[in-house]
């Protein structure tokens, strides 16, 4: 799995996660919606819920290849 995420480079993960992680941009990101849905208890709805993936999933993967540090040689 390190190899698999370490091929892309950071600026790819960025430039995916700020457009689809955030899209539609207006009036408001669907994942900024499904996350206030997620705290206020009302995402229950199967659509909400695959929608919170589809948006959150970028962002997820962003952290991930910040967080693994590249071996050294």
């Amino acid at each position: 799995m390190r190899e698999l995420v370490m091929k892309l480079p950071v600026a790819t993960y960025v430039i995916i996660a700020l457009t689809l992680g955030l899209a539609p941009f207006f009036p408001e990101p669907h994942v900024v919606e499904k996350l206030k849905m997620l705290a206020s208890g009302s995402l229950s709805r199967s659509i909400d819920i695959f929608d919170l993936l589809l948006h959150g999933l970028p962002w997820v993967f962003l952290i991930i290849r910040l967080a693994i540090r590249p071996k050294s040689n």
